[in-house]
């Protein structure tokens, strides 16, 4: 009777161990982290951030649930270079990265640089891409060698193929290659089906590793020209081919949000929503709108770089928020790694936590400015509080005429910013009055940053060398 009774009582022990260990385990598994990176999305393209005809209750809902930031800056107005800065927290120029990798290219992100996957693998994070990559096309720079357990997708934008049925001749490319971690699977004539698989893959993902923390990096090649849709959103949109796009990435997410829910992971889950840089404005009505803002693709402007971004962590950020601090892509990883308690790299980054204005705890950016280059190194722009300070350079523009129709793009003329040109953000988000004279004192300051930010990541257009940049990737 006694040994019954000591036998039962040990079992008791046992099964209120196992429950109290499991408990904790829930309790202290660390969070899941998803970024959506879209292509060549204006900052105008989603119903919460003013699109008059474009339909996206997911992202829209997403808003509510989480919070909408008005003033988020991609890193650069290209694609590679944006991707860099995003996944190593640093403007890209201070690795080496400008513009956008050509396929073929000998060149990609340098190995020794530190990415979100290689940091959050430190501690024993799950780690998968799918869909652009863009950071280099040879093997040995490909996402499996940035800290990447899974790929699926891309190696460059979804333009770098031979043939497009409006075009004729692009660029004289293999067919677009699609990839399974570093073997090609198939080759792309067509990507009706690809946002589809794209959405597909990453569920996939996250349903395999349900017991595991896990970096989700959902790179969609769209909307960078040429368009491309499943049937069941053609002819969806009030917008166009353009709007269908939207409307599928809009339904992609939805998927993504309710696959963490089905699975008991969306509140602990940060879901982070943006775009790489602003609309190619010469492809017409195959590209987006940065109304209000300046100009688009390919420039320092607000249009270029200012994108629209939700961020979704349920119990730890305080929904239905509209922040306007000014935020940039390289934030985003030390900001994953003060969430995660993840090590920063070792090299020098140029991102800060943001995570504190995300919760409401301060209003206060953590970085006294924000530097806007391009071209091979330029310093074309900097942010300093609601200012936004031009030196002169030459940018591409449209000057008021209409894109491209149905896939063909227009000429982009060129202007020149003779002088330095100061705009206040608060008053004038279109950019449309130069208050440079009128405010001498804040020009002598900004400028005073730009000097100092010269010194340390050089600027083509005065000929000064950085003392702080590093050797993009290079096989000899």
């Amino acid at each position: 009777m006694v040994k019954n009774i000591l036998t039962s009582f040990c079992l008791f022990l046992m099964i209120s161990s196992c429950s109290h260990s499991g408990s904790m385990s829930v309790a202290d598994k660390k969070p899941n982290i998803i970024i959506i990176f879209t292509d060549d999305q204006g900052y105008q393209d989603i119903g919460c951030f003013g699109s008059p005809d474009i339909e996206t209750p997911h992202l829209d809902n997403m808003a509510k649930e989480g919070i909408r930031l008005t003033d988020f800056y991609a890193a650069q107005a290209v694609c590679s270079a944006s991707r860099a800065g995003l996944l190593t927290g640093c403007y890209p120029n201070r690795i080496g990265v400008h513009l956008a990798f050509m396929p073929n290219s000998n060149r990609g992100l340098n190995l020794s640089e530190t990415t979100i996957s290689e940091m959050l693998k430190e501690i024993n994070y799950k780690t998968g891409i799918f869909g652009k990559w863009h950071l280099g096309d040879h093997p040995e720079f490909m996402p499996n060698r940035h800290g990447f357990d899974e790929y699926f997708g891309i190696p460059y934008s979804n333009d770098m193929w031979p043939m497009h049925p409006q075009q004729g001749p692009v660029f004289n490319f293999d067919p677009l290659p699609l990839y399974e971690n570093e073997t090609i699977i198939d080759t792309l004539t067509e990507q009706h089906s690809l946002t589809k698989q794209i959405t597909e893959r990453s569920i996939e993902f996250i349903e395999d590793h349900v017991e595991q923390p896990f970096f989700l990096y959902v790179a969609h090649p769209q909307p960078h020209v040429p368009l491309f849709v499943s049937d069941a959103f053609k002819g969806k949109s009030k917008r166009g081919l353009y709007g269908d796009v939207i409307m599928e990435i809009d339904w992609s997410v939805g998927q993504i949000l309710a696959s963490l829910k089905e699975n008991n992971l969306d509140k602990n889950t940060l879901v982070i929503f943006t775009s790489d840089n602003g609309p190619w404005l010469s492809y017409g009505d195959h590209a987006g709108s940065a109304f209000p803002l300046r100009e688009g693709k390919g420039t320092a402007l607000e249009g270029g770089q200012r994108e629209p971004c939700i961020i979704r962590y349920p119990n730890k950020i305080e929904p239905g928020r509209v922040i306007d601090v000014p935020m940039m892509a390289i934030d985003i990883l030390p900001t994953i790694a003060e969430i995660t308690g993840a090590k920063l790299p070792e090299t020098k980054i140029d991102g800060k936590s943001v995570w504190s204005i995300w919760t409401g705890e301060s209003e206060e950016s953590p970085q006294e400015a924000y530097y806007f280059y391009y071209h091979v190194n330029e310093l074309h722009g900097i942010r300093y509080g609601n200012w936004k300070l031009y030196y002169p350079h030459t940018y591409r523009s449209m000057n008021g005429r209409e894109g491209g129709t149905d896939g063909v793009p227009a000429d982009y003329e060129y202007n020149t910013i003779e002088s330095i040109e100061l705009y206040d953000l608060s008053n004038d988000l279109g950019e449309t009055n130069n208050v440079a004279e009128v405010h001498p004192e804040i020009v002598e300051k900004i400028s005073a940053l730009g000097d100092s930010i010269r010194l340390e990541l050089g600027d083509k257009l005065t000929g000064q060398e950085g003392i702080g940049t590093r050797m993009i990737g290079e096989i000899k």
